[in-house]
């Protein structure tokens, strides 16, 4: 069995069966044939002893890479010993390096408001032209529905239909869910729809295809410059964990919202928890059963 052969079925089953998004299978793919490279292409009969010779190779990199790398090779042994390629699994030679989750970039309710404020300005310089119309729709869905950038520049023309307040979307893994859009985004869409030829089968076309990730990230920092925001604070997917923590502060249980940002494991929306910590003090304060309240 080459490694070749034996990577090549791995990243195959991560695609078919288990819906691995096609970015992942990359990495996945980059990782194991440089894992193979070192070890002269022995990769997929490597021992413990070949398995230790690996990750100190590993020992200049940061804890998240390590990690990441170990996390490959373990769903890659396993893979070969279920399918029978080889009778044992050396991943305990694997490093668990500790990691923890950086905190996630937000913006404060303040910095929304200015990029709002900043669009409604544009409006009217602008007479509410087309691409103002397209911006305002583009960052409604953003903070309003905490839609990926990918999700959000690829929405099929019919994407939202009437007044139909919510929308389905296929992220990643190809996992289903729907996305609730507000009373503004919906307003905001329709106002800009109107501009799109009906042909098109792009809600944000641009020419044969639709508004593209670099463009979108180049829009939301335009407008944040603007709006005397620093640019270099502000992304597409600012905009989506600032969705995520104002829902948080306001209230929304963290199951929901686990369902509405389309995240497989709970642990990845619970980082959010970290924004609100000041009102949980303030809730137990003020609502604990056991408190003083003379």
């Amino acid at each position: 069995m080459s490694d070749t052969d034996a990577i090549r079925r791995f990243l195959e089953m991560l695609a078919v069966e288990a819906g691995a998004a096609k970015n992942t299978v990359l990495a996945y793919g980059t990782d194991l044939r440089g894992a193979s490279e070192f070890l002269d292409g022995g990769l997929s009969r490597a021992d413990e002893a070949a398995i230790r010779r690996l990750a100190s190779e590993w020992m200049p990199l940061t804890n998240s890479s390590v990690a990441r790398k170990a996390s490959v090779l373990r769903r890659f042994f396993a893979f070969l010993q279920n399918e029978g390629d080889r009778p044992d699994d050396p991943s305990d030679a694997l490093p668990r390096p500790a990691t923890r989750r950086p905190l996630p970039k937000t913006l404060g309710h303040d910095d929304i408001a200015k990029l709002f404020a900043a669009l409604e300005e544009r409006r009217e310089e602008r007479h509410a032209d087309p691409l103002t119309l397209r911006l305002i729709a583009l960052l409604e869905l953003l903070y309003g529905s905490g839609l990926r950038a990918t999700e959000l520049v690829s929405l099929p023309r019919q994407a939202l239909r009437g007044d139909q307040p919510f929308l389905i979307l296929r992220g990643k893994g190809g996992r289903e869910r729907l996305v609730p859009i507000s009373d503004r985004a919906r307003a905001a869409v329709a106002e800009w729809r109107v501009h799109v030829p009906t042909d098109q089968p792009f809600l944000f076309p641009s020419g044969h295809s639709h508004l593209s990730r670099v463009r979108l990230f180049q829009l939301v920092r335009e407008l944040a410059a603007d709006a005397g925001i620093p640019p270099q604070r502000i992304s597409p997917h600012v905009l989506r964990h600032a969705f995520a923590t104002h829902l948080l502060e306001g209230g929304a249980d963290l199951r929901a919202l686990q369902t509405m940002l389309g995240h497989a494991d709970i642990a990845t929306t619970e980082i959010y928890t970290h924004v609100d910590s000041s009102r949980l003090v303030e809730l137990v304060n003020a609502r604990h059963p056991l408190m003083d309240r003379d």
